[in-house]
């Protein structure tokens, strides 16, 4: 039973990031949901109270994992100039990800206090990330210089999400060299 329950979950969750990387927020409801795994509305609502709920849960899912490719790619760089080019490569190579694609547009969306604190506390965990490379580059404000590299990072993930019209590898190029020249200028 406790195992079944588990599959459920897990079908409810990959359904959810389905719609949300469709179709945003709006298109994350129950009857959706519901549709998409086969269960009856009325189920849904056993696994999650609310929509906010299947919101947390992912983020409490694809955060971690997320943020482990990132870690991983910084670990194999030997230098901290290379872990910062690594955090931001990574973040903006999983912007085609399905659960990249739902964090934001989960993001995007009108969500309870909870659910926007959960998303505020998992990216201050990835921003945290950087902030030791960058006090090693000998960045007076590591943390500052992270939370305005993360802006950088953050544009160019909306810029490739927009469909802009530089390819991703452009934008992306063009994030790294401005974060590298930011951070040893």
């Amino acid at each position: 039973m406790a195992e079944h329950r588990s599959m459920q979950r897990a079908a409810l969750l990959d359904a959810a990031r389905s719609l949300l990387s469709e179709g945003g927020t709006e298109a994350l409801t129950f009857p959706a949901l519901a549709e998409r795994t086969g269960l009856a509305r009325s189920s849904v609502y056993e696994y999650f109270r609310s929509r906010a709920a299947v919101v947390e849960e992912l983020c409490e899912v694809d955060f971690p994992v997320w943020a482990a490719e990132v870690e991983a790619a910084m670990a194999a760089a030997d230098v901290p100039a290379a872990k910062v080019e690594a955090y931001v490569r990574r973040q903006l190579a999983l912007v085609g990800d399905r659960r990249h694609r739902a964090v934001v547009a989960i993001s995007a969306s009108e969500l309870d206090a909870g659910a926007r604190e959960k998303i505020r506390a998992a990216h201050g965990g990835l921003v945290a990330m950087i902030v030791e490379a960058l006090g090693e580059m000998g960045h007076a404000e590591p943390r500052l210089a992270a939370m305005l590299l993360q802006g950088i990072v953050d544009a160019a993930v909306r810029r490739i999400e927009l469909g802009a019209a530089e390819d991703p590898v452009v934008i992306t190029d063009a994030a790294v060299a401005m974060v590298l020249r930011g951070v040893t200028g």
